[in-house]
């Protein structure tokens, strides 16, 4: 699996963290995006649509965005067809963004999240699948998503 990720300076030191953590990871190859170093600032607009595009190109599967807040990188994120971030701050709410939403991408928060529960959540969202845990849903889940497909298809032209 290989996972793009970047951040702008708020998430710099959060980033850092997890490069370390994914690379410990077996069968996993980071591409990091990210400046390098805090002497060397880029802003999120600018940082978000590398990891985007990783994954629009095919040279990543998933993708983990860190700024202030996570929120500047979704909304960023999102401007790119294919791509379905989704800001997570915990281990529920990673999880649910892969099984409800299919998010092929998260945001965190450099200055909200702490690096021990950043780990957490990355590796609860990597474990889970679209659709886990709620088979019961699958065919609404699925149908939704597809919806959202089609929704992109009319405004991406």
């Amino acid at each position: 699996m290989k996972i793009a990720i970047a951040s702008d300076l708020s998430g710099f030191p959060l980033r850092e963290e997890l490069v370390k953590h994914l690379k410990e990871k077996e069968g996993v190859e980071v591409l990091d995006f990210g400046i390098p170093s805090a002497d060397q600032p880029k802003p999120y607009f600018e940082q978000a649509p590398l990891v985007a595009r990783a994954i629009q190109e095919g040279k990543a599967d998933k993708g983990i965005l860190i700024c202030g807040t996570g929120q500047g990188m979704a909304i960023v994120a999102n401007k790119h067809k294919g791509v379905y971030a989704c800001v997570v701050s915990d281990v529920f709410s990673a999880e649910r963004s892969k099984i409800i939403n299919n998010a092929n991408v998260i945001t965190m928060g450099g200055w909200i999240t702490a690096p021990f529960v950043a780990k957490e959540i990355v590796d609860a969202w990597l474990a889970m699948a679209f659709t886990q845990k709620m088979e019961f849903k699958k065919d609404f889940l699925t149908n939704a998503f597809n919806k959202v497909v089609e929704l992109e298809e009319k405004q991406f032209k």
